[in-house]
Order: structure tokens, then C-alpha cells, then sequence
């Protein structure tokens, strides 16, 4: 199976949703399974793992209410407040619903760059293991040392980080980056997702090399073997289509790593997010 690690689907509410700036024009509309399908249909995907794109318990449940009418959703990451006092209350309501397989806080958008490395958030990212959970780590690379530290204090858990921590490709900077990169992937709980790397690049003059030294440190530092593919559908529509982003890793690892292409593209997400047996 071809498995997408990292998309969304949201109805928009211009408030809500204000981090979706009139810049962002393509994607200040509703996306639904429904839009979805044919795209997938179109690059040879089978399925997706649905990621929260809003800090809110009614997120969680509206992603995994579509999850439970459309097969091809094949697991949800949803959001969870990982530093209230009843944490694990909410965490075992929500894992009586399969398809829950990971939660995510948006850690980029918090003013305290050590925020994940926080006694309160390090204590409910600890809970999400017993009850079979991931965490997807969504940072800057400036946020980069705290997520360090958190995932230090948890080796037993599973983390993934989302986008490459975002480096700024569009200004060609690698440094402090894949200094950070390197030190994260030293653990071998964590891995990363080959996802949101176009947003991060020139948006209207982006070439597929823009990417290659970046791709470069990622696939030194994790290993084919931690890595999966993701979209970011349909946040990467503001600067390429879904087949775009898919051609640009599938390129990459067709020429640095072909053996390791039924992993990335879906047997690692499925073994990462419990959607079969390890």
C-alpha cells in the first residue's frame, strides 16, 4: 500500500482558520474526502493518515468522524490538552476510537520556543504510550532544542517529526537546521516525515534541487528506514499540486534509495502509526 503520512481536511471558518492569510487564497475553501479522492485516485495512493489542523478536542472528533465513514482514512492524529490536570481522562475516552493513532500539538505557533520541553506538556506527552498513541513534533528549527530534551525524557515513545522542522529553504539557510536534525535522529524513537518541504521553498520559483540538500541530511541522519512520505494536501496547493510533491521525494528516492521505496511510501507509516504489526 501507498500511504500518505500528513494531510488535512478542514471546513473553513475564516476565524478559526486566520492562520490561512489571503496570500494563502487556493486553500480558504472547504477540503473534504471527497476532494481528496480523485487526487489520490490520480498519484497511486491508497490511503492517508488525517492530521489536526486546529488546537480543539471538536477537531479531534470531526477528523475521526470522517475517518469512520472513509476507509482510505486510514488513522487520525488529533489534538489533545496534553497539560490539563485529566489528561489521561481525555486520552481514554478518545482510545476507544480505533482510528486514533497519534496526537499533535501546533508547537510553531507557541511563543515559548521551549514550550514542549515544559514539566506540564513532558508529563501528558508521557501518558500518550499507554494508550498505544504518537506524537507529531510540528516545530521551527529554532524550537528544535526543546523538542530534543522532550523526546530525551521519553525514550519509550514514539515521536515523528513533521515538515523536517521546517527549514527555510527558500533562503538556501541549512545551518543551525541540520546541526539540530542530526542531533534529534541520534534517538531512534523518533523519525520523520518527508512532508511540507514545498511551503517552505519559494513558492512560485521553486526547483526540485532546492530540496536536495536538505533531503540529503534527513535521509543521512534517520535513515530510509525512519522516513514516510506526506503531502501536506492541501496546505502544499499554495505552491505545488499533490502529484508535484509526491514526484519531488519520489524522484529523490528512486535515485538515492530505490530499495527503500516501499517503506517510505508507506510500509514505514504503517508500522510507525500501528496500522499493521511491526
Amino acid at each position: 500500500m501507498v500511504i500518505d503520512a500528513h494531510q488535512h481536511f478542514w471546513r473553513f471558518n475564516p476565524a478559526r482558520d486566520a492562520w490561512i492569510t489571503d496570500d494563502m487564497s487556493a486553500i480558504r475553501r472547504d477540503f473534504l474526502p471527497g476532494d481528496l479522492a480523485p487526487v489520490l485516485d490520480a498519484c497511486g495512493v491508497d490511503a492517508t493518515i488525517a492530521v489536526q489542523a486546529d488546537q480543539s478536542e471538536a477537531e479531534t472528533k470531526f477528523l475521526l468522524g470522517l475517518a469512520e465513514v472513509n476507509p482510505r482514512i486510514a488513522g487520525v492524529v488529533g489534538w489533545v490538552d496534553l497539560r490539563a490536570a485529566d489528561v489521561e481522562r481525555r486520552l481514554e475516552h478518545f482510545s476507544h476510537f480505533n482510528k486514533l493513532r497519534g496526537v499533535r500539538h501546533i508547537a510553531q505557533a507557541e511563543v515559548d520556543d521551549r514550550f514542549l520541553a515544559r514539566p506540564e506538556f513532558v508529563r501528558g506527552v508521557g501518558h500518550l504510550k499507554s494508550f498505544g498513541l504518537t506524537y507529531d513534533i510540528l516545530t521551527f528549527p529554532r524550537q528544535l532544542p526543546a523538542a530534543i530534551e522532550l523526546v530525551g525524557k521519553l525514550p519509550g515513545q514514539k515521536f515523528v517529526v513533521d515538515h523536517l522542522a521546517k527549514p527555510e529553504i527558500a533562503a538556501k539557510k541549512i545551518e543551525p537546521w541540520a546541526k539540530l536534525i542530526r542531533e534529534i535522529a541520534v534517538y531512534s524513537n523518533v523519525h520523520c516525515k518527508l512532508s511540507g518541504i514545498v511551503t517552505e521553498a519559494d513558492w512560485k520559483n521553486w526547483k526540485a534541487a532546492d530540496f536536495e540538500p536538505y533531503l540529503d541530511v534527513v535521509f543521512d541522519s534517520f535513515g530510509p528506514e525512519r522516513l514516510m512520505f506526506g503531502s501536506d494536501w492541501p496546505v502544499c496547493l499554495v505552491a505545488a499540486s499533490y502529484a508535484q510533491v509526491k514526484g519531488i521525494v519520489e524522484s529523490y528516492v528512486d535515485l538515492h534509495a530505490p530499495m527503500a521505496k516501499a517503506a517510505i511510501f508507506g510500509e514505514n507509516t504503517a508500522t510507525f502509526y500501528g496500522l499493521v504489526r511491526p
